[in-house]
């Protein structure tokens, strides 16, 4: 069998992984020239030209770069675990939505009731008396007087209301006012 034969059933090596030295291209030197006085002799001798090296390309391997981040596990070769996200069905989706809406609609319906006063009606009064304003008397000083258990202001509004006082300063000494109690 000649080789020629044998070469044919073989099949033909793999390139190994790692690079071949390449051959070394050697460049003839220029033809020489009549006109130029050099000789032959002091000619330079041509170097030989070599292709830059490349690195190895390994199979499977990702050409794109790493990113570096200082101090963080990806840059120090440790596995870093992400956040878990949370993915609602459509069930879920529309359970959140009802709850949103029931607590969105008591908040408003706490603060409409508060603003509106029914849940906080005040003091109820039950009867007015009347009472002589003493020098240096106020219209606070009643109030706490006839009513400790509630607010003075509720009370000195309320008074001012009843004996269409202008300002708490429009009393006089010896004024008899009416004055709202609480029952």
């Amino acid at each position: 069998m000649s080789t020629a034969a044998v070469a044919a059933d073989v099949p033909a090596p793999r390139r190994s992984q790692q690079a071949s030295p390449r051959p070394l291209r050697v460049v003839p030197p220029p033809a020489s020239d009549p006109t130029t006085s050099r000789s032959a002799s002091s000619a330079a001798v041509p170097s030989p030209v070599v292709a830059p090296r490349r690195r190895p390309r390994i199979e499977g391997a990702s050409t794109d770069r790493l990113p570096v981040r200082g101090c963080s596990g990806e840059s120090l070769g440790r596995e870093v675990h992400p956040e878990p996200t949370l993915r609602l069905t459509r069930r879920g989706r529309m359970l959140l939505t009802a709850v949103s809406v029931l607590v969105f609609g008591a908040a408003i319906l706490v603060l409409g009731l508060r603003v509106a006063g029914v849940l906080e009606p005040g003091p109820r009064f039950t009867h007015t008396v009347p009472v002589q304003v003493a020098p240096g008397q106020t219209l606070w000083s009643i109030a706490e007087d006839t009513n400790p258990t509630v607010d003075p202001a509720t009370v000195v509004e309320k008074i001012a209301d009843l004996n269409k006082l202008a300002t708490p300063a429009d009393i006089l000494p010896g004024q008899t006012l009416r004055i709202p109690v609480a029952g």
